[in-house]
């Protein structure tokens, strides 16, 4: 039997509401389904910075390679003073030292959630260390530069290495999901023949090694038009990172906004729950916060661990919280206010934790 080491990082605002809500969730379809995880609260983010003088401890780090996977919450590293070189956006640190390459990002509608599309079941992978980040695209230094104070330049970055972990993350995703059994590949090797023809050419590799998959590729433009237009058309899609950051978000707006989208961070041997969305300090302390894509951000990760370890019951206690996410939404006195509910954050969390000891 796997016992997994989960670490739990709070962030920023509302973290300190939804990432609670979402171990809770955890740890009762773990306890239900004979599930052992080994909890490991960290500090990270603002509160980390007043507490010990960092955003990020060095101990925490060191930590975290022991882990299997952590939860990370929202980050509102946007409003840290400017001036403190000890309160910095740990985002990039985590994504880059742990080789978190796949940032997974599903989109999916729901009949009692406002959709602008009713008929979207998708999953979006994005490179997340290379690209245009100039923060984690470069081993030292910053990839961005100004020569002279009217010229800005920004290099970008694609390797092989990383567009195949995320080819192959996309199409194993696609094999277990079984709904089209297709990945798309997006691109814009009419323009960029070097970056994204590597890209797009690695992608091709791993298709060879997945005949049961459809594989097809799609210019960025023409695929922003065709998924508002028909994105029941489309199963695993895999981009560079900005391309895929792009995308995902268009992708969230079809379904409700970016309080419905969770991501799941993955590389060779880490994975870190975060949501997609920001801290919303505006509502932090309200109670009111939407725990949704937390949960299925964290429900995702145990997901993941299932299949890199073979394990069934891991999978089982994550296929539960999916089961019971998509239930709660069909109860609007079990969920929050921008889902038309009249439930508190921990409500509708004990709501969804009650429907899995109940299933």
């Amino acid at each position: 039997m796997n016992t997994y080491k989960i670490g739990v990082l709070n962030g920023d605002d509302i973290g300190l509401e939804i990432v609670p809500v979402a171990v809770d969730v955890l740890k009762t379809a773990a306890a239900k389904n004979n599930v052992q995880i080994d909890w490991h609260p960290l500090p990270v983010g603002y509160t980390s910075f007043l507490e010990h003088g960092t955003t990020l401890l060095p101990s925490v780090q060191e930590e975290l390679y022991t882990l299997d996977g952590w939860i990370l919450g929202p980050i509102g590293h946007m409003a840290y003073p400017k001036d403190e070189p000890q309160c910095f956006n740990p985002h990039p640190i985590l994504r880059r030292d742990y080789d978190l390459v796949s940032n997974i990002r599903p989109a999916k509608s729901y009949p009692t959630v406002p959709c602008i599309k009713d008929n979207v079941d998708l999953v979006i992978i994005r490179e997340n260390n290379e690209g245009f980040q100039p923060d984690r695209n470069m081993f030292m230094g910053n990839s961005e530069c100004m020569p002279t104070p009217d010229m800005a330049l920004s290099l970008r970055v694609i390797t092989k290495r990383n567009s195949q972990i995320v080819a192959r993350e996309g199409f194993e995703l696609a094999r277990k999901r079984n709904k089209l059994k297709k990945v798309t590949a997006i691109h814009k090797n009419t323009v960029f023949k070097l970056g994204c023809g590597l890209f797009i050419d690695s992608c091709r590799e791993i298709a060879k090694e997945y005949p049961d998959i459809e594989f097809e590729t799609c210019v960025v433009d023409t695929f922003a038009m065709k998924m508002l237009m028909h994105p029941e058309n489309y199963d695993v899609v895999i981009a560079t990172n900005m391309f895929g950051d792009i995308l995902s978000d268009e992708a969230a707006g079809l379904v409700g906004g970016l309080g419905m989208a969770a991501g799941l961070c993955a590389g060779p041997k880490y994975c870190m729950a975060q949501a997609t969305h920001g801290s919303a300090p505006d509502i932090s302390g309200k109670g009111i916060a939407n725990p949704f894509a937390m949960i299925k951000s964290a429900q995702m990760m145990l997901d993941w661990l299932g299949r890199r370890h073979q394990d069934p019951v891991a999978l089982k206690a994550a296929e539960d919280i999916e089961w019971a996410l998509e239930k709660v939404l069909e109860d609007k006195a079990s969920v929050t206010p921008d889902l038309g509910g009249t439930a508190s954050t921990t409500q509708m969390g004990e709501a969804v934790c009650r429907l899995i000891r109940e299933r």
